[in-house]
């Protein structure tokens, strides 16, 4: 196992312990002194723990090396996970919204000062959680480490939310400000749109990769040039490119000299493979298919 690869590994378990440790951390202190955004914020976190298991078992996959059944690896299934976390995070941005709407025909939700330090220190957690699996996942290029970073994200501004409305109520409590109360209920609703919108963006981003997606057009346009810095290729006859999980999969075919001697070809397909994969560390494999091209022949082959 890789370096990185070891790195994402401990993100994701500091990731899982720390949810199981903050669910029940919220969902006592929400029942104890009956606080509904902690308790609606503890079940979250309790879906959080499901999505990282998720995460872990789905990257554990994704670094098993190819074997007969499966000749490009394993790496969609990293991809697979981020996108069943992008579907957690959705339901619980539902149930939060659902949740604070059903508060607005309740009687206003009581407010206490050990709820709102709970809020505090959850938030300060998930933030140092999201800049530390972030910077990791980036590193390692790991989508199902970069999708548990977004959950985090997501954790911190229900947390932000959650501070907020217990803040506001305790404010209003000290005035004697009745509707401020309701703060929480608002800011869950605007926390819930956030956390959709972030589920979304997240989702279609796992299925772009799941549905081979080609890669970001300045993507290839870097690889093309590297290609066509070879001084033997003549012509560029198709580049297509995929994410595959953590890494990408390069396919070519390129028009070289048609008198070249097989032995000259295969020096010139490795040039380009080692140009690339030294310029790209994420790319695992260049696939490269050599046309024959003659001076007064344009043929694409």
């Amino acid at each position: 196992m890789s370096v990185q690869s070891r790195s994402s590994l401990i993100a994701v378990w500091i990731s899982l312990l720390a949810n199981i440790v903050l669910t029940g951390m919220k969902l006592i202190v929400g029942f104890l002194f009956q606080s509904q955004v902690l308790i609606a914020d503890g079940i979250h976190n309790a879906g959080d723990v499901i999505a990282v298991a998720t995460a872990y078992s789905a990257m554990r996959v994704s670094n098993k090396p190819a074997d007969d059944d499966h000749p490009y690896g394993h790496g969609k299934a990293e991809v697979l996970g981020a996108f069943m976390v992008a579907i957690i995070l959705g339901l619980a941005a539902v149930y939060m919204g659902f949740h604070a709407v059903d508060a607005f025909f309740g009687p206003a939700p009581s407010v206490h000062i050990i709820a709102f330090i709970a809020a505090i220190v959850s938030l300060i957690i998930k933030q140092v959680l999201y800049v530390y699996t972030m910077r990791v996942g980036r590193e390692a290029n790991s989508k199902g480490l970069i999708a548990t970073a977004y959950d985090h994200l997501a954790d911190v501004y229900a947390s932000i939310a959650a501070a907020a409305g217990i803040g506001i109520g305790l404010l209003g409590d000290f005035y004697h400000i009745p509707i401020l109360a309701y703060g929480d209920p608002i800011a869950g609703l605007i926390v819930s749109f956030l956390v959709l919108k972030l589920a979304w963006e997240m989702g279609k981003e796992s299925y772009d990769i799941l549905m081979e997606k080609s890669v970001a057009p300045e993507e290839l346009d870097a690889f093309a040039a590297l290609i066509s810095s070879v001084p033997e290729v003549k012509r560029i006859d198709r580049l297509r490119a995929r994410e595959h999980g953590h890494y990408t999969l390069v396919d070519a075919r390129v028009s070289v000299l048609g008198t070249l001697s097989i032995q000259e070809g295969h020096d010139v397909i490795r040039v380009m493979k080692n140009s690339i994969m030294m310029a790209y560390p994420e790319v695992d494999e260049v696939l490269v298919h050599l046309n024959p091209w003659y001076p007064k022949d344009d043929n694409r082959g």
